[in-house]
């Protein structure tokens, strides 16, 4: 069984903290434009707010526990593997019915889904599996 400890794993454990951050600094560009928006008067919904708040906060309950899984934490390195699977998606597959955003708000939102679906093929590759076998 191979550790956590190992520098191969910690390194892609390193490449999935770059994406996850990656996917927070897009997070946090989409809740700025709707704030921005709704600043200067357009029109922004609910949807969007609420939407734009729990990715950024997906994002950042994310990058914690990889932190924690880079630390041995099986539990966790669980839980960013089911993340980094169900956020994309659910971000895209809601993104896809009619009429429930715009289509500027689906693509800013889709540019954060491609951001964490990478996450999701390192931590479900057989390096880090392997990390946490048995």
């Amino acid at each position: 069984m191979e550790t956590t400890n190992h520098q191969a794993t910690q390194r892609a454990f390193g490449k999935a903290k770059i994406f996850i951050a990656a996917y927070g600094a897009l997070s946090t560009a989409v809740l700025i434009t709707v704030a921005i928006l709704a600043i200067t008067g357009h029109t922004v919904t609910s949807f969007m707010w609420g939407r734009s708040a729990g990715v950024l906060a997906s994002a950042a309950v994310t990058y914690w526990l990889t932190g924690l899984a880079a630390r041995g934490a099986r539990g966790a390195f669980l839980r960013v593997r089911i993340i980094s699977i169900v956020m994309p998606l659910a971000i895209i597959g809601v993104d896809l019915i009619p009429g429930v955003t715009t289509a500027w708000f689906a693509m800013l939102q889709a540019t954060c889904a491609l951001a964490i679906a990478a996450v999701a093929f390192i931590v479900n590759g057989s390096r880090l599996r392997a990390a946490f076998s048995g």
